[in-house]
């Protein structure tokens, strides 16, 4: 039986790289099967119409499945960032996706995908600014400073870690001290920094409808 993650992506037609490192091998369900999901999913043309109401569904969904967040999360983020029109109403929602702490967690390459950070965050395993947090949709801030709980951090589970982080890049907003393993919010997020591949006006066009 396939995955769950797996089928989001091949749903919405590309990789969202749901499942880490798994998506930059061959086994990566969209290079196996390039297709819709399902019985008849190799002959069903694509489920999005190319309609505009199509087209702004489909970014709409790519960009919630890529963060791993509900419908009505979303929809807060959109018309929290609609209530502020002096401002790119884009880059507003852009900036509070990638400001979430499980999004920064995994930005940071403490995890591999945004669904381990979760996790990690549920659990008490992120620290921020000297405190444990549980909350995975928690907002980080200028001058933040995010590191792993000292009990995670001295066991074995984050050996990798110090591997991984070698070659890991973060985004220019964040900052990242490899060996002590700690994190830096030092600006806002932009919207062309990190989501290039999207199309935000989209989105926003969708709900404003």
């Amino acid at each position: 039986m396939s995955d769950a993650k797996c089928r989001i992506c091949r749903r919405v037609g590309e990789k969202l790289f749901l499942k880490g490192e798994r998506c930059y091998t061959p086994k990566c369900a969209i290079i196996r099967k390039p297709y819709p999901p399902g019985v008849h999913g190799p002959k069903r043309k694509e489920r999005f119409r190319k309609s505009e109401y199509g087209t702004q569904l489909k970014e709409k969904q790519k960009v919630r499945y890529l963060y791993g967040i509900s419908e009505r999360q979303f929809e807060n983020y959109v018309y929290k960032s609609l209530k502020n029109p002096s401002k790119d109403v884009a880059a507003t929602l852009a900036a509070l996706l990638e400001s979430r702490l499980d999004n920064v967690v995994f930005r940071l390459g403490f995890a591999l995908s945004r669904s381990v950070a979760h996790q990690m965050i549920s659990h008490g395993h992120i620290v921020v600014n000297g405190g444990v947090v549980t909350i995975p949709s928690y907002k980080v801030h200028i001058g933040d400073l995010i590191t792993l709980n000292k009990k995670l951090s001295d066991s074995g589970t984050v050996k990798h870690l110090d591997i991984t982080l070698k070659k890991h890049e973060v985004p220019p907003w964040l900052d990242l001290d490899r060996e002590k393993k700690i994190g830096k919010v030092i600006s806002t997020p932009l919207l062309d920094e990190f989501i290039t591949l999207y199309n935000m006006k989209s989105i926003i066009e969708f709900y404003s409808r």
